[in-house]
Formats: C-alpha cells, structure tokens, sequence
C-alpha cells in the first residue's frame, strides 16, 4: 500500500473529517494535500497517525477511547456518574456531550493540548453549574483541599444531604452540616476506613467518589 493510500484508511480509521485530516497534515509538515508532500512528510504523517491510534491496536478496533487525554476525560465522565449528571457512562456518550458543548471533533480532543483543555474545562464547568463542584477552594487552602476528588466528594456529600432531607421530613441540617461540609464528609470517610481527606491519595479518590456515588443512586431510586 502506498502512503497516500495508507493515509487516506487512516482518516477513515480515526474518523477524521476532512478539517481535521488536514490540520494534521499542515501541523506536520506544513502541506494540506498529500499530493503535494515528499514521501518523508507522507511517512512523519502516517507516524502522527499512529501515535493517534491508526493501526494494530487502535481505537477503531478496540472501541474504547485512546490518547495522552483520555483517561482525564473519562475520569471526569465517570464523576459526572457519580454525581448524576450523566446517564450514559459509555465513551460514546462522553463523545456526543463534548462534541456538542464545543464543536471539536473526538480525535483532535483527546491528542490536542489545545482541544482537550477545551473539553476538560467543558466537563468541569458543566459540573460547577449543575452539581455545584467548586473546582477553586482559594488559595490559602492546603493542596490537599485542592485536589479534584476532594472537591468532587464535597459536591457529592451535599447532594446526599440534601436528598436525604427531600426524603426525611424530619431531618434538618445542623450549622456545622450547613457550613462544614469537609468535616460531615470526613467523618463518613473515616467511618468506612478510608482515613481523613488530608490522608487520601488520588487513586484512593475513586473508591470513595464511586461509593458515594452508588448510595446517591440508591437513595434518588428509592426515593
């Protein structure tokens, strides 16, 4: 198969349209059109391509998303779950939202700096606005405070509350409930042996993330 030939089962391969095919093309070698390449822009192309997945082992044919953005975007899906947002979490459906919130085509988001930042903070700010995440604690807070499972925690713990009392007349919020929600969620956390936020690691993040996430799904089912 020739270059041009390959490059061409790469566009179809990646789902590229015809826009992102040639920014590609012009981010490598400064050419839109392969014709007028020399083979060595045709081959330093098809290696872009394959970092972004043409071949054995791509995208096309494992069905799951792949890039250096992948998982981060995936991450923030899946807290979309657990906040509930989201009613889809397949990858399709991350697709579709960040393809109509901006525009961008699923391959440039998840290996262009520039596309994925626009998806990311697409995803985030449609998680401050519905499900009241405060991404920014301010910048006298402890870096533990910072991190993005804490925050995401919070915003879950609060929707908890507030469900609860939706579905328990009788229960009503204290002023330590109300203006101390890292210390409610504390508590919890260290009732189910995950040890305070300050002490949490990220990867320790989705096991609590995911657990709070299946009782606020229980409690909204029963409700």
């Amino acid at each position: 198969m020739s270059a041009i030939a390959a490059m061409h089962v790469a566009k179809k391969q990646l789902g590229l349209d015809e826009d992102s095919y040639r920014s590609v093309l012009q981010q490598v070698t400064g050419k839109t059109s392969a014709k007028d390449m020399s083979e060595g822009d045709r081959h330093r192309v098809l290696a872009r391509f394959r970092e972004m997945g043409f071949g054995t082992g791509s995208t096309a044919r494992k069905g799951g998303l792949e890039g250096p953005y992948a998982k981060k975007l995936q991450a923030l899906w899946i807290a979309g779950w657990n906040l509930g947002l989201v009613r889809d979490r397949k990858d399709s459906a991350l697709v579709a939202f960040v393809r109509r919130q901006t525009g961008i085509d699923h391959v440039r988001f998840l290996h262009e700096p520039d596309d994925a930042a626009k998806a990311i903070e697409a995803l985030k700010a449609w998680m401050a606005r519905e499900a009241g995440v405060e991404w920014n604690p301010g910048r006298h807070a402890e870096a533990w405070a910072c991190r993005p499972g804490y925050r995401i925690a919070l915003a879950q713990f609060a929707i908890l509350k507030q469900e609860m009392a939706k579905n328990m007349p009788t229960y009503v919020p204290t002023q330590a409930d109300l203006t101390a929600r890292n210390q409610t969620l504390t508590l919890w956390m260290q009732s189910r042996k995950y040890g305070t936020p300050a002490t949490v690691i990220d990867t320790e993040w989705h096991a609590v993330m995911n657990e709070l996430g299946r009782l606020l799904r229980d409690l909204k089912r029963a409700a």
